[in-house]
């Protein structure tokens, strides 16, 4: 274990082996953390080389209300949701044509499907917005990524019986807002 505290605050007295020594000790971690995320190796290696910047930068700002792990993996998660929706893009028939050698299959939704389907995950990313950071992180972990409960608690840092508790709060705040939109059903 390390003196996370006595580290911070040689950190922001300008020690720049002091948080040297917080990235030695937390990357691995991290990067594990980001690779199921992003879903590839160098995504995650971008991204957490990006939030040690933006944590060294922003060091000053770091409340200490929670472990800076925690501060950190939320820096890291909010730049690997950054990453993936400016890097989302969709293939075409004939890049799907020439990647796998075959047709595309019908998949049998009616033509109006895919836009109703779409208007519903605008709707979802609408409520989600309104959500606490701490909600909509851990419905991303669950939800989204499909990261088990144990997975979650130690990335983040908090016990088992927290992550539920927080999971299921999450889930009803979800619930709610979507609820106050126009057109959910």
């Amino acid at each position: 274990m390390i003196d996370e505290e006595g580290l911070i605050d040689a950190a922001l007295a300008g020690d720049s082996q002091a948080f040297g020594q917080l990235v030695a000790y937390y990357q691995d971690r991290l990067f594990s953390a980001m690779v199921g995320i992003c879903g590839n190796i160098e995504q995650a290696e971008d991204v957490v080389q990006e939030a040690f910047v933006q944590a060294y930068v922003k060091l000053n700002t770091f409340q200490r209300q929670s472990r800076f792990f925690t501060w950190l993996y939320r820096i890291a998660l909010n730049g690997a949701l950054s990453r993936r929706r400016r890097n989302r893009s969709e293939t075409s028939i004939e890049q799907n044509r020439e990647l796998t050698g075959a047709e595309p299959l019908d998949d049998g939704e009616a033509p109006e499907d895919p836009i109703l389907r779409n208007e519903k995950i605008a709707m979802v990313r609408q409520a989600m917005d309104k959500l606490s950071e701490d909600h909509r992180s851990i419905l991303v972990l669950r939800e989204m990524q499909g990261m088990s409960y144990e997975h979650i608690a130690e990335m983040l840092d908090i016990s088992i019986g927290t992550v539920r508790s927080r999971l299921s709060r999450a889930r009803t705040a979800l619930r709610e807002e979507l609820e106050r939109l126009p057109g959910w059903e």
